[in-house]
């Protein structure tokens, strides 16, 4: 589990590719300081388990599914990635819960200066986009961000300065695919709602009643 405040940018130092996933090699001091094998680290928004670290540096399994449904697929030596451990059961929240399984990918499609903050446009789905509400709590390659408006075909959020040096939000041109994970009570409460209009559903009927005697 994660809240979405990213501890520091990393960088890739290599990587494998296979032919049923990808093992990456990142650069990443502060995450690696009390790191253990096993242990959880999101990669812009992906969780992962790290499987070796020496030196800073820690490896990972991706898996093909996880490729699938994320810009990892996309990485190359150099590039840089948001990096956030695992919460402390003892840390503050202060974004908000996310699990680090990216739902899938939008596209920035507009990026504004506004004031001292910038305001990134970014299009998705429309079987992701019935979850993202204004005001409402989104991840964006890892990244807790609110929603600041939100269109049939996009949505909106507000970079502020702190985010923008301290994620890789703002080094993304227009037309670069994002990581997004939804918030998660969103789909609950979607699960919940579906799952209680299928039980008022009832095969008994007045002509079954009747026909067994009622």
């Amino acid at each position: 589990m994660f809240t979405g405040i990213i501890e520091e940018i990393g960088v890739v130092k290599n990587l494998k590719k296979t032919s049923d996933g990808m093992t990456l090699f990142i650069y990443g001091k502060k995450v690696t300081f009390d790191t253990t094998l096993g242990a959880s680290i999101a990669i812009s928004g992906v969780c992962t388990t790290v499987t070796s670290y020496k030196d800073g540096i820690f490896s990972v399994d991706i898996m093909e599914e996880s490729l699938d449904r994320s810009n990892l697929k996309y990485l190359s030596v150099g590039d840089r990635v948001n990096l956030e451990r695992a919460l402390s059961v003892n840390g503050r929240l202060d974004g908000h819960i996310v699990s680090g399984h990216v739902d899938g990918m939008g596209k920035i499609i507009k990026v504004e200066k506004r004031g001292f903050s910038h305001e990134i446009t970014i299009a998705l789905s429309s079987d992701l986009l019935k979850y993202v509400v204004e005001k409402g709590s989104i991840a964006i390659d890892g990244t807790s961000l609110t929603v600041a408006a939100v269109s049939d075909d996009d949505f909106k959020v507000d970079i502020i300065p702190h985010s923008g040096e301290n994620t890789t939000l703002l080094e993304k041109p227009i037309g670069s695919e994002v990581n997004i994970e939804v918030d998660v009570l969103a789909k609950y409460v979607e699960k919940i709602f579906s799952r209680s209009k299928e039980e008022k559903k009832s095969d008994i009927t007045l002509d079954f009643l009747r026909s067994n005697g009622f």
